[in-house]
């Protein structure tokens, strides 16, 4: 069932939901979730397999998460929020239950039914909560925007194009 949208919701509200019924909390509201397509899954994969690879085989540290994952962003019971893929680099912010706390980096993959939360609700939490970087990913267009937060600046870039990815020096990502 369902929660109503107009009150103000708790992460015991997400863990009370009905089994297989996704669901994130942003600022106590509740934003339902869908399951991601094919296109989705195949750029999630590619991207989890170059970023675990790079930190292996570096001496970069952090460790990758794909969603379902649980990061519990401000550290309070109002947010609740799994994104498609996050990095941390700090282990006293992973407990068993997930990530407590700001993950460094963030992925969001663009699905049709995501579109307004990654590039708006989320950004904004993201941003407030210390992410340090913010990518979204938008098959539809081909188009990878970047925030680097810790630089304040925004970047767009093709599918084709090398991304940097500003919380590892030398690394960049091509999704062609």
């Amino acid at each position: 069932m369902a929660l109503s949208q107009d009150s103000f919701y708790t992460i015991k509200d997400i863990y009370g939901l009905p089994e297989g019924e996704r669901a994130e909390l942003i600022n106590g509201k509740i934003f339902y979730t869908t399951p991601p397509g094919r296109t989705h899954q195949r750029i999630l994969l590619s991207l989890a397999i170059k970023i675990s690879q790079y930190l292996e085989n570096s001496s970069g540290a952090g460790e990758v998460y794909i969603s379902p994952f649980t990061v519990i962003l401000n550290e309070d019971d109002r947010t609740y929020v799994e994104p498609d893929l996050c990095v941390v680099c700090s282990n006293s912010k992973l407990s068993e239950e997930g990530c407590i706390g700001a993950p460094d980096w963030v992925i969001e993959v663009v699905s049709p039914g995501s579109k307004y939360i990654d590039y708006s609700t989320k950004l904004f939490a993201y941003r407030a909560a210390g992410v340090r970087e913010y990518w979204i990913v938008d098959p539809l267009k081909n188009r990878i925007t970047v925030y680097y937060f810790e630089k304040d600046r925004t970047e767009e870039f093709d599918f084709a194009d090398h991304v940097p990815v500003g919380i590892l020096s030398g690394f960049y990502i091509n999704l062609a």
